[in-house]
């Protein structure tokens, strides 16, 4: 593993694939793993700060944003911004920010002035978007219609969106400290539409039926894991359902495991990154978006929900995205056989192994819930992280389509 300086694309490509791999393997700081993850995640950062310049979030998204981490209501903004209708008329776009309306939420709620004093974009307004990430985006094949040429920005996007922009609610982004590179909200939307795009070739054999996801059926799904082929099955599985599940890579300057898109309520669309190769990180994120649809399918305010789902200590966390864990979470290992289980008093490679057989699913997804539980990383890293929990080799084709 040679960690060198990142002079172009090719070189920070390298770099993320090191990267991930290292903080999969979960170093001690104080290690040479854990020295060569700080060196290199000081790289990266330095190199997407030149390439990938910063956009900032429209001030409207800012102020949701907050709303939502905060678990804020909009009679909650009244002390900030004024009345009732003057909140609603803020929200709705309707109402321009004033100097003491800006002030005071950057002093209360502690979004940034600079984000909040930007005039708001019109729907399908460009200019905010960075040519390096819409050059990323044709190289990646993302313009089927006209190809990016340096000039035609707003055309290619235009298309790409169809002339509308959809506005992504960001549910939770928990980020680890390790990686601390500001997340591009135009890529993530960026990511999500090609999700969608890709979805929109799939043609599942009946529509989603709210209520058909549910835990037992969630279980149903996490058998599937004990299985070689398992990641490719399940897409099967759930496209008789009536839900797409896609993979994509996910784009520079975003470190999004999984997406819901909820926006059709009788398509429901899944999107995984498989940024990190390891089984237990496929199920989980897959169940817990699954958990999304369960949950959150019939909530208006949010039809597009992104998770960073890497794990890091002391991150609070949404209501939403905490009945999402849990639903996950229990589906893998239901309460009751864990708390009488062995693997939670020893969490040895014999216990993990014996309660996968009980439950006929992966013992790497059992070890992967074990180290979570414990918030210990150090355990069960051979059943997690050894040569047969790769899958990112059976979605080759998919991930280059």
């Amino acid at each position: 593993m040679n960690i060198k300086p990142i002079r172009n694309d090719q070189d920070y490509e390298e770099a993320l694939l090191l990267l991930e791999a290292l903080v999969a393997k979960d170093p001690e700081p104080e290690s040479e793993d854990g020295d060569k993850l700080s060196i290199l995640s000081t790289l990266v950062e330095e190199y997407e700060a030149t390439r990938y310049p910063e956009t900032l979030p429209s001030p409207i998204d800012a102020i949701k944003f907050r709303m939502e981490q905060a678990n804020l209501k909009p009679a909650d903004l009244v002390p900030y911004i004024g009345s009732r209708s003057k909140v609603s008329e803020v929200l709705g776009g309707k109402r321009p920010l004033s100097l003491e309306m800006i002030r005071a939420l950057d002093a209360g709620l502690g979004i940034p002035a600079k984000v909040l004093i930007q005039k708001p974009a019109a729907s399908g307004d460009f200019h905010s978007w960075g040519e390096a990430l819409v050059r990323e985006m044709d190289k990646r094949g993302y313009f089927t219609h006209e190809r990016y040429d340096g000039k035609n920005k707003e055309s290619v996007l235009t298309q790409f969106f169809k002339s509308n922009l959809s506005t992504a609610q960001l549910a939770w982004k928990r980020t680890s400290p390790r990686l601390s590179v500001r997340t591009d909200n135009n890529a993530l939307l960026a990511w999500a539409e090609h999700i969608k795009h890709k979805a929109a070739s799939i043609t599942a054999p009946q529509t989603y039926k709210d209520g058909t996801i549910n835990l037992a059926l969630m279980q149903e799904v996490i058998r599937l894991s004990s299985k070689d082929e398992g990641p490719l099955l399940v897409q099967d599985f759930l496209k008789k359902h009536g839900i797409i599940l896609v993979v994509a890579n996910h784009l520079p300057k975003t470190r999004v495991d999984g997406v819901a898109i909820l926006e059709n309520k009788d398509k429901p669309v899944i999107g995984l990154s498989l940024r990190f190769d390891r089984v237990d990180n496929f199920w989980f994120t897959l169940l817990h978006e699954l958990a999304h649809i369960a949950l959150h399918l019939n909530d208006a305010s949010e039809t597009i929900i992104f998770d960073e789902l890497e794990d890091a200590q002391g991150i609070e966390i949404s209501e939403k995205e905490a009945e999402a864990d849990s639903m996950a979470q229990e589906s893998i290992i239901p309460a009751s056989k864990w708390e009488i289980s062995p693997a939670k008093i020893t969490p040895s490679v014999m216990a993990a192994e014996d309660l996968a057989d009980e439950l006929g699913i992966s013992a790497a997804v059992v070890a992967g819930y074990v180290r979570h539980k414990n918030q210990n990383y150090f355990y069960l890293r051979k059943l997690v992280n050894g040569d047969t929990t790769k899958l990112r080799h059976l979605f080759e084709t998919q991930l280059n389509d």
